[in-house]
């Protein structure tokens, strides 16, 4: 506690960019997911191809991606974009998978009906299907999120500025309690934006919630 109340600016300073860093991947990630992870749902053969590709892509050890894309993008080592691309990719990765077993686990009948009804493929997609799918969604959203903000810190041994440089300095200077300090500080945002993202799905979700009740009575 001393150390951290000594160095308050050394744990505060990084705490935003290790955030953009880790959260910006979540968004481009499900941007791209979704209509991959669509028609992965709607065609057999695109699922046997795309799912198995991106549990390829999620195998890529995230040190050796950090250090290949520089060359490929035209951007410097220490570059920001060079850590949000890969954490990206490993969001992509994780999430095609969630997004076309969450659009599976539409019921066809409530599919039907919206058909019945004379939903159009886009606004069912989006009024119907997308709503519908968000528990499994925000499931692969919290591994994703969870991981990203964990990830973020192996960019630190670039010397990329992130919290994962609490690590490397308390290693160089072997000050265990500037360790400490960043495991918890990482384990703890973790930990906070799992919990937002919980809170969101039931947010998005109220029939969810209505049905335990009605189910409790």
């Amino acid at each position: 506690m001393n150390w951290l109340s000594n160095n308050f600016d050394k744990v505060i300073d990084p705490l935003g960019p290790h955030l953009v860093i880790s959260l910006l991947p979540v968004l481009f990630g499900l941007v791209i997911s979704i209509p991959l992870g669509w028609v992965a749902n709607r065609w057999p053969v695109a699922r046997a191809i795309l799912v198995p590709a991106a549990g390829i892509l999620y195998t890529i050890p995230s040190l050796v991606l950090f250090l290949v894309l520089p060359p490929l993008l035209g951007t410097k080592v220490l570059d920001e974009i060079n850590v949000i691309v890969a954490l990206t990719i490993y969001t992509v990765a994780l999430l095609v998978r969630s997004v076309a077993d969450a659009l599976a686990a539409v019921p066809s009948h409530v599919i039907a009906a919206a058909n019945a009804m004379g939903y159009r493929p886009v606004r069912r997609f989006f009024g119907v299907e997308l709503p519908l799918a968000v528990p499994v969604l925000i499931a692969g959203l919290r591994v994703a999120t969870v991981s990203n903000i964990s990830l973020t810190s192996v960019a630190a041994i670039l010397g990329v500025p992130q919290l994962g440089a609490l690590f490397t300095d308390g290693f160089s200077v072997e000050n265990y309690d500037e360790i400490i300090v960043g495991i918890v500080l990482i384990f703890l945002l973790a930990m906070v934006f799992d919990g937002l993202l919980l809170l969101l799905g039931r947010l998005l979700t109220p029939w969810a919630r209505a049905g335990r009740t009605v189910g409790a009575k």
